[in-house]
């Protein structure tokens, strides 16, 4: 019988439980894209970008699943399952990831796939990945925007995923929806992950139209995590709805359930499912609200999600305290009878909120393994300094190596300019039209499982 490889359960050191003043930081900020702000090392998780587009893979048992139905309506429900649940190791994260230097990689390899994800582009910062099995192909590109609104930040991961299924002549593509970090000054912080998300099969007409609810600063929190939709078949007829918690699980039920369930429990249900407009998003913050951030003084950012002020403020004008933030009420939730659970979030672990919120499975994503020594490609993000200097709890030293990681890539590219040389090429992508959904995409070359590495010392 094979052994299940046993990957580290913790971090090495426990998280850093800072206070910093982060009005300071961010005041100057408000409707910018704050991937071109440099912040202090305290607000980020010792993770590269790249190494969280990898937790996409957490549930790729799903695509191996999708793969083996000969339906194509329950090889669809599966996909659905796999993308919703990519959002699922986002609840709770509130440390940002640490940029990618231009020219970093990421490889991981596990029993169901193996994955490189490579930083494509700086300006702007694009991360390409591609994950494969001998059932299933997962590739894609993101361009992750940040932007600070005074009370919120809104992170739009901007791009488009695709799955293949090779043996079966089939692809499915979708983008990913908005996700929005609320109470950024006062308050407790929390998130929620807002917008539309449609996956199209192109091969058999299908295509599932999925809400993210929007809860907002609403005390009525019935949409909280919600995510609510429809599968239709190529005539735009409802085959299934789908419907869930992106933070828990996604379930499937057949129309005539749904209806007969919808018309004894319509309380439950929301009386608008369209998503609001881009100028009602919950990000946004009114200009009367911003004059008020800009005469508050902020005392401490803590990560244990919570801020402090150094004077009074109106809570009831700034919507702040546990009142600010959404309770799921157990009344509203939806459970239509003969139902199937598509997907079932993994349980975190038990010190999770030691370890910056990681799953079990971010524990390990920086985790160097024995075999990998001497093999490893140059670039990875595992041999970051100051991402390694985080995870141990020197964050002193982290901050340091940040900066001089800054400072170098700005001097290569100075360089690379002046010089009057050719743009940057990657490494391991190269950009042409993605054959399903006709747009400009970031397509693997195949060359990077060969372990010939030529890669420059960008660390």
């Amino acid at each position: 019988m094979e052994i299940e490889k046993e990957y580290r359960h913790v971090l090495p050191v426990p998280m850093y439980h800072s206070e910093y003043n982060i009005w300071s930081v961010l005041k100057n900020c408000i409707g910018k894209e704050l991937s071109k702000i440099t912040m202090p090392v305290v607000f980020n998780e010792p993770l590269s970008f790249l190494q969280r587009m990898a937790e996409y893979m957490e549930y790729a048992h799903l695509l191996r699943l999708a793969s083996q139905q000969e339906d194509p309506v329950i090889r669809m429900q599966y996909v659905i399952g796999f993308a919703v649940s990519a959002l699922a190791s986002n609840w709770e994260r509130l440390g940002k990831p640490f940029n990618p230097l231009l020219g970093e990689t990421y490889e991981l390899e596990r029993k169901e796939f193996k994955i490189i994800c490579e930083q494509v582009s700086h300006h702007p910062p694009v991360s390409a990945f591609h994950a494969e099995s001998g059932d299933w192909i997962f590739h894609g590109s993101i361009h992750p925007k940040l932007k600070f609104w005074g009370k919120s930040v809104e992170i739009q991961p901007k791009g488009t995923v695709t799955v293949e299924f090779p043996k079966l002549n089939e692809a499915y593509s979708w983008t990913n929806v908005q996700c929005c970090v609320h109470n950024i000054i006062v308050g407790k912080l929390w998130m929620e992950q807002v917008g539309n998300m449609e996956i199209t099969s192109f091969a058999s007409g299908l295509k599932a139209q999925l809400t993210f609810k929007q809860a907002g600063g609403n005390s009525n929190s019935k949409d909280l995590h919600r995510v609510e939709g429809f599968l239709y078949d190529k005539s735009k007829q409802k085959l299934k709805f789908i419907y869930g918690k992106w933070t828990e699980f996604i379930k499937c039920a057949d129309i005539n359930s749904y209806e007969e369930y919808l018309s004894e429990n319509s309380s439950k249900f929301s009386s608008n499912s369209k998503s609001k407009s881009p100028n009602d998003s919950p990000c946004h913050t009114s200009r009367k609200m911003l004059q008020k951030f800009n005469s508050l003084k902020v005392g401490s950012f803590n990560k244990s999600n919570s801020m402090s002020t150094s004077e009074s403020v109106d809570d009831a004008s700034l919507d702040v305290g546990e009142n600010s933030v959404p309770k799921s009420e157990s009344a509203y939730n939806i459970d239509i009878p003969k139902s199937i659970t598509i997907w079932q979030v993994n349980p975190r672990p038990a010190q999770t909120s030691d370890y910056y919120q990681f799953t079990q499975f971010a524990m390990s994503l920086n985790e160097i393994e024995p075999e990998m020594e001497g093999h490893m490609c140059p670039t990875d993000s595992r041999l970051r300094p100051d991402i390694r200097k985080l995870e141990q709890g020197d964050i002193d030293g982290a901050a340091l190596e940040k900066t001089r990681l800054e400072e170098k890539q700005r001097d290569t590219n100075k360089n690379r300019k002046s010089k009057k040389t050719s743009e940057w090429t990657p490494r391991w992508f190269y950009q042409d039209t993605n054959p399903y959904t006709k747009q400009e995409d970031w397509l693997y070359n195949g060359d990077y499982w060969k372990r010939q590495y030529t890669d420059p010392d960008i660390f």
